[in-house]
């Protein structure tokens, strides 16, 4: 896929991707009807077999692949799905106890795959998007970062988020604003700088530190649990993502990136924080796409999901 924004990542240009190649109908339909007919003979000895000996022996119970179980558990939690709409606590929990339930061998991931070993001649490795499913109510995909892969700083507006750290060790900063800063103040460059900095905001450490698999699964909230972040694979690793809703241009949930720069190293007229709590604050400045962003879309190989 190439360069893109994380609004591309994650959003409806993925959909397009090939996906895994299905079986031909006709030919599954003959396969189908010719091993009905061999077994219409031992299917009648079978049920008489059991009826002799007093009782019907049920056939096992199908079993809900992992994967398919996350799928409709996502079509409960986010059908109320919308902008700034938090699902209720129980949904909340009922989604993130599944999450906490998936491991890589669920989805076909192995961290021997390509995709986690980098060439050596790129300076920023790429990230590999694979997609699982979208719909306007939630989309779900996993990021698979090669060592010293960076998903940058990025916004995530009126959206709930669930990251599953399938495996390795990742370094996470996130940031929420700090709303009742003026959003539009303007910097007052201190003597060593030399770049005027018109639209910085002020933000608060949310997170800022190493996660490694096996772990919680995070959440985000719309103005909570650190909304804005970045990723720095610190080993291999993968990230099950789940959004809901995801990104939309024409609903206002935009992907902006952001610098992040230390509470000291900016003054903004009126606004102020205890000594102590600098080093926990942080001016967030919207940018442009990091150049250096490479993607690339892949399809998704685990189990399939019935959409019901």
């Amino acid at each position: 896929m190439g360069r893109a924004t994380l609004a591309d990542i994650k959003g409806k240009d993925l959909s397009a991707l090939a996906k895994e190649t299905k079986t031909n109908t006709g030919d599954t339909n003959k396969v189908s009807n010719a091993n009905k007919n061999r077994n219409n003979t031992s299917d009648s000895r079978g049920k008489k077999s059991r009826r002799r000996h007093g009782k019907m022996i049920m056939p096992a119970a199908v079993l809900v692949s992992p994967v398919q179980r996350l799928f409709d558990t996502c079509k409960d939690v986010f059908a109320l799905s919308g902008t700034g709409i938090v699902p209720t606590p129980d949904k909340i929990e009922q989604l993130r106890a599944v999450l906490d339930e998936i491991h890589p061998a669920n989805i076909g991931l192995t961290p021997r795959m390509p995709c986690f070993s980098p060439p050596s001649y790129q300076r920023a490795p790429p990230i590999t998007y694979l997609h699982i499913h979208e719909c306007e109510k939630f989309s779900m995909g996993i990021f698979c970062l090669p060592p010293s892969g960076v998903l940058p700083l990025h916004n995530h507006p009126g959206m709930t988020v669930f990251s599953k750290l399938l495996f390795g060790t990742m370094h996470i900063k996130s940031y929420d604003w700090v709303v009742d800063v003026s959003s539009n103040a303007s910097a007052v460059v201190t003597p060593s700088e030399t770049v005027q900095h018109p639209a910085v905001r002020l933000a608060k450490v949310k997170v800022d530190s190493d996660l490694t698999a096996p772990c919680n699964t995070s959440i985000l909230y719309p103005a909570d649990g650190g909304n804005m972040h970045c990723f720095t694979a610190v080993t291999a690793c993968a990230v099950l993502d789940v959004l809901g809703p995801p990104y939309s241009d024409p609903e206002g949930r935009h992907c902006a990136y952001y610098y992040d720069y230390p509470f000291t190293k900016l003054s903004v007229d009126g606004v102020t924080v205890p000594e102590e709590e600098k080093d926990k604050h942080a001016w967030l400045e919207e940018r442009e796409k990091p150049e250096d962003l490479v993607v690339v879309g892949a399809s998704y190989t685990g189990l399939e999901i019935v959409e019901k």
